[in-house]
């Protein structure tokens, strides 16, 4: 531990040998009229020794001038301290510093003593910590241990013991008795800086809306992404699973506060800046971030400009620090198993399941009487497998008698993956640095062909003092991330294992894979493969020409290339004579037809940084100026090929296919400038004033309109400081009220230049021939309005901070309202005669209200720290403006809400025909003849909620949308996650919770909602899920009654009783543990043995519990379509098992 950071001291004895090693250690010190502590830290950089000592006792301000050459450590020290009572003596390469009158009481004042030990809320001994009798001048330190023996005055005193960062104790003590004494954190001493836009400022002083996420979550979290160490943690960010769901490539979507635009082309994705360069956090190295800081308001994040209307996500990596080499060596092994597969009926019940559907659609029954009958032999086990097959020798594979679960099937059990980081981290006042690794294989969960993602990540940052004046950091980052999966692995893949019926075998009797099974076609059908490079050089300059005023001056630059190979092989299998036959590798190619397709992108991206920034206090009055120019370029390139025809499966190149040659190309670059500032002023820290503002241009706008000025302020008022708040201070040492409004632009689009007019190009596809080929054509350019302008974002915050006994409880409550203007929206109607689309204009305004709410509360009691943690946060978005002409219900539409769900209100089923025609009697004007015919008992009674005597959804307008009414809505909302967390001694465990507090889902009807309706009006889309077994049949149905079944009657013929409703609406809320881990941190003593500073091993588990109401096939995070087949037909996520050790040396 070093000099400025311990300030303390340790007790006697000394070894015989560190002291001779001391006698030889040579220094050598030649200073005029320098301040004892900067002496005794050079001695600390040319020594392998560090100074611990009583800062109350020792005066490091004081001045000397010492000439020593080639001198060991004592001569220099007597010349250091000539003149004083400061003694010092070595333990174990530690000079130990004290003074005569440290502890030294003569006999005629005291003849008792006292003795004890000083532990922090780990419970690992406190060196260094001061120990004085009240009301006297005695005192000491303690040793190495914690352990200290002080002389006193009488047999029964008080202890006041004090230490840096901890609060000051008082305890009584005994002779004879030794005390054990916990030190307990000082947060009101401790001054939290938190990182913002372009520098820091203390929380205390924050007028915006920001939160901080230290390295402390990515520590306790082994986790694939950092996206996902941060779902649930800070308040106002939403993170959610993606479509790809549990993918190993796949990264969670991030949101801050809600929705923020549904403008035509427009994306409302944070701004994410890795030490000030916007980059990809989830191929980042969790432990090699320091912290990272949430902007959520315009005020916040203005400096940023139209990059960043959404809020910012501002990531520090760590950086070294001056002292002595320390290393860190930290791994996980994780185990993963799929998380909530839904349960496939068996095949028994799916042949009389589907035989209904067949049944109630008036059609003639899927399986026949031997089906069934060889079912039943075999569930007596009379016979094995029987596959029928035809005359021409192919299996009839949809009538054996298997019982197949293509889930379970499809998936491991478990699947190992492993993660190791290590890093190295030292130096001295002059130099400083920090370098890391980091690598991690990630197993997938597929059975019958690996998926794998790899992960290399290396990272160096090192700080150069050149002089007092000035200093300059350089960064670089190489990260590699390598993905290898069957090229079948697409939402082809997961629809089909869904639908496969269980009575179809997955190996035939001849012992190959069946065609129906996949796992020819994850086998051997070809592979995909995605290798990511990145590299980013940064270089900072930071120069200090006079106290207060800093000039930084930053130049980045970031080279990412992305090459992706796929190939898809023919595939065969074998018919029931063993004879092998051609199939389709998927649903875009005929059978026997190969491909193979290269892309490769490159990405350059260039950012350079000018700012300074002044600050000054004059009196109580503190003032900050800052100033600065920011510039973008970004160079993107693409190029990919196609052929057909591969030669050989076992080289899958462009050079080894042979037909159909498709290729193609092209550049993309923009580029962003602005000028920026900011001025902070604060009075006392009791009053504070932010005013922000940058004026900013893309190359993405026409030049008339390239160019805006965005600006912002924030008003703060910490109520704690005031003087008639002192009687309250004791138990609200602060309470800070603050408010801020901003506005800022949108330059993020899905096309980089939508104000531009584009000519579409055709190769090849002509109507013509032209030299034996068809010709090129050019299409006409899309009209662009010159209207057409930038969107804007105009935001509005409100909240407070406190902080109650002495900051055990902490908190954030903050309310939003953010208005997008201006969206681009539907083009305006004009007659046909223009000939030509109509250009799209700004037409549409939304707004956001909600919000954030997070609260803390740490303390211990005796040996135990614990600390409970709650967040919480909600927000809707809501059209305000929109040209929704014809008021159809189905579109956008002022006053709608995002995420609703139009829907009927369901009565409940018919247990009976007669039930059915009183309920049709009840409506005279058409029944539900709207929604289809032939009702009786098992279908759906829908209730006339208009009073028009029929069911129907009307004209679909607002208007006129019958008996349809907002039944739910799919927004997530009321986020929340809680932490618990407890120590005792060296044992450390926490649990986290995340969940949704509130969300609705509604299942398509037809195809993309089979897996919940299990029946549809396709025979073979129809799924048969356990849950699909609760449906309605009759009285002497064969596989008995159930009246008050949760499904209406199976019928393939129509969607009637799949109207959304609801009856079928459902809950999607729920609650997760997230995380729990124990852990135990060996003692100090223990590893100090060993050469270890500390040791921690852990357990941890993801996933392991969920609760949820929504129907039990589908996973509450995971209702995302790959390639829109329908909700919850994705990758799996997983439940997660791991260990793992930590260690510093």
């Amino acid at each position: 531990m070093k000099l400025f950071t311990l300030f303390f001291a340790c007790s006697l004895g000394l070894a015989h040998a560190s002291e001779s090693y001391a006698q030889t250690a040579i220094v050598n010190v030649e200073v005029q009229n320098r301040t004892v502590g900067e002496i005794l830290k050079e001695i600390e950089n040319q020594s392998e020794f560090d100074f611990f000592f009583d800062n109350t006792l020792i005066d490091l301000n004081r001045r000397v001038s010492v000439a020593s050459r080639n001198s060991d450590i004592f001569k220099v020290l007597e010349k250091v301290f000539k003149g004083t009572n400061v003694k010092y003596s070595v333990l174990d390469k530690k000079i130990v510093l004290t003074t005569d009158a440290g502890n030294v009481y003569s006999a005629q004042q005291a003849t008792f003593k006292v003795t004890g030990k000083i532990v922090d809320e780990t419970g690992e001994g406190v060196i260094g910590a001061s120990i004085v009798e009240k009301g006297a001048t005695n005192g000491t330190v303690t040793d190495l241990d914690g352990n200290f023996t002080l002389a006193v005055s009488s047999k029964e005193v008080l202890l006041e013991i004090s230490f840096v960062g901890y609060r000051k104790t008082v305890m009584k003590a005994k002779e004879g008795t030794p005390v054990k004494i916990v030190l307990k954190e000082d947060t009101e001493v401790l001054d939290e800086v938190v990182v913002v836009a372009y520098g820091t400022q203390k929380k205390i002083n924050l007028t915006g809306s920001v939160s901080q996420v230290s390295e402390k979550a990515f520590e306790a979290r082994p986790v694939q992404n950092v996206t996902q160490a941060l779902q649930g943690v800070v308040p106002g960010m939403n993170v959610s699973v993606g479509a790809n769901g549990g993918m190993l490539n796949s990264t969670p979507s991030i949101s801050i506060r809600g929705a923020g635009t549904i403008g035509s082309g427009s994306t409302a994705s944070p701004l994410v800046l890795i030490d000030g360069v916007e980059g990809n956090m989830n191929i980042l190295n969790p432990q090699d971030i320091e912290s990272i800081s949430v902007l959520k308001d315009a005020a916040s994040a203005s400096v940023y400009g139209s990059r960043a209307p959404f809020g910012v996500i501002l990531i520090t990596t760590k950086k070294g620090k001056s002292g002595k080499a320390t290393v860190s060596y930290s791994n996980n092994f994780r185990w993963n198993s799929p998380l909530n597969q839904p349960e496939k009926m068996d095949s028994w019940e799916f042949v009389h399941f589907l035989n209904d559907a067949r049944t109630n659609a008036g059609q003639d029954v899927v399986f026949g009487q031997e089906v069934i009958d060889n079912l039943a032999a075999r569930r007596r086990g009379e016979v094995g497998l029987i596959v029928p097959v035809n005359k021409e020798g192919s299996f009839k594979i949809n009538e054996a008698n298997a019982n197949t679960d293509f889930y379970k099937l499809h998936y491991k059990d478990w699947a190992l993956s492993q993660e190791h980081s290590v890093s190295v981290s030292g130096g001295t006042d002059k130099l400083s640095y920090y370098v890391s690794g980091n690598f991690m294989d990630q197993e997938g969960l597929l059975r019958y062909a690996d998926d794998n993602y790899k992960r290399y990540t290396m990272n160096s940052k090192i700080t150069a003092h050149i002089n007092k004046y000035i200093n300059f950091t350089y960064n670089t980052k190489w990260f590699k991330t390598d993905y290898d999966s069957p090229s079948y692995l697409t939402g082809l893949f997961f629809h089909e294992i869904l639908r496969k019926w269980p009575n179809a075998p997955a190996i035939d009797p001849n012992g190959y894979p069946t065609e129906n099974s996949q796992i020819i076609h994850l086998q051997d059908g070809g592979r995909h493969k995605e290798k990511i490079n990145q590299v980013v050089q940064q270089l900072s300059v930071n120069i200090t020409p006079l106290k207060g005023w800093s000039i930084h001056l930053e130049g980045n630059a970031r080279i990412n290339t992305n090459f992706q190979h796929t190939d898809i092989e023919a595939l065969q299998a074998h018919n029931g004579l063993g004879e092998p036959y051609q199939i389709a590798s998927n649903n875009k190619l005929i059978a026997g037809q190969s491909r193979v397709t290269e892309v490769g992108n490159k990405t350059e991206f260039y950012t350079m940084n000018f700012y300074s920034d002044y600050s000054k206090l004059l009196g109580d009055h503190f003032f900050k100026v800052m100033a600065g120019f920011n510039a973008e370029v970004n160079n993107a390139s693409t190029l990919s090929g196609q052929r057909d025809g591969v030669i050989s499966s076992e080289v899958p190149t462009l050079n080894t296919a042979t037909l159909a040659d498709i290729a193609s190309g092209g550049y993309s670059d923009w580029a962003t400038a602005g000028f920026f500032g900011r001025i902070n002023y604060n009075y006392k820290e009791r009053y504070m004033v932010e005013l922000n503002g940058r004026y900013d241009g893309t190359s993405r706008f026409l030049r008339s309109q390239r160019w805006n000025f965005f600006p912002s302020f924030s008003l703060g008022w910490n109520v704690a400081k005031e003087k008639f708040w002192e009687p309250l201070r004791e138990w609200a040492n602060m309470l800070k009220f603050k408010a801020s409004w901003g506005e800022l632009g949108n330059q993020n689009t899905s096309s980089l230049y939508p104000f531009y007019e584009t000519m579409p190009l055709t190769i090849g596809k002509g109507q013509w021939l032209l030299d034996g080929a068809l010709t090129n054509t050019a299409g006409i350019p899309a009209l662009v309005s010159t209207a057409l302008t930038w969107e804007r974002i105009r935001s509005f915050n409100i909240g407070f901070d406190f902080g109650l006994f002495s900051n055990r409880l902490t908190g954030t409550i903050e309310y939003f309202k953010r208005k997008t203007l201006d969206m681009v929206g539907p083009a305006p109607q004009l007659p046909a005669i223009l000939g030509i689309a109509v250009p799209k204009v700004n037409n549409a305004d939304m707004e956001s209200v909600g919000f954030d709410f997070d609260i803390q509360w740490r303390d211990r009691i005796g040996e135990v720290g614990y600390g409970v943690k709650f967040n919480l946060s909600d927000a809707q978005a809501k059209v305000t403006r929109y040209p929704n002409t014809t008021n159809a219900i189905g579109d956008w539409y002022a006053g709608k809400k995002s995420g609703v769900i139009w829907g009927y209100t369901t009565i409940g089923i018919a247990k009976s025909d007669e039930e059915m025609q009183q309920h049709l009697a009840s409506l005279p004007n058409g029944g539900q003849n709207k929604l289809g015919s032939k009702w009786g008992a098992g279908d759906i009674m829908y209730a006339d909620l208009n009073h028009d005597g029929q069911i129907s959804g009307g004209q679909g307008t607002l208007n006129d949308h019958g008996d349809r009414t907002i039944i739910g809505n799919s927004t997530p909302r009321y986020n929340f996650g809680l932490i618990l967390d407890a120590s005792y001694r060296g044992f450390d465990i926490s649990a986290f919770f995340q969940g949704v507090g509130k969300r609705d889902f509604m299942a398509p009807s037809g195809e993309k909602g089979a897996m919940f309706w299990g029946a549809v009006n396709n025979l073979y889309q129809s799924v048969g899920l356990e849950e699909h077994w609760d449906y309605f049949r009759p009285e002497e149905h064969e596989m008995g009654a159930n009246l008050d079944a949760y499904y209406p009657r199976p019928d393939l013929s129509t969607l009637k009783n799949q109207q959304a409703q609801t009856r079928y609406l459902q809950n999607a809320a729920y609650i997760r543990l997230k995380n729990i881990q124990i852990g135990y941190t060996f003692p100090k003593a223990w590893t100090r043995k060993v050469g270890l500073n500390k040791c921690r091993i852990y357990i941890s588990g993801d996933n392991l519990w969920t609760g949820s109401k929504i129907a039990s096939m589908y996973d509450p995070e995971g209702l995302g379509s790959m390639n829109d087949w329908g909700a919850g037909k994705t990758y799996p996520l997983s439940k997660v098992i791991s260990c793992g050790v930590n260690i510093n040396m």
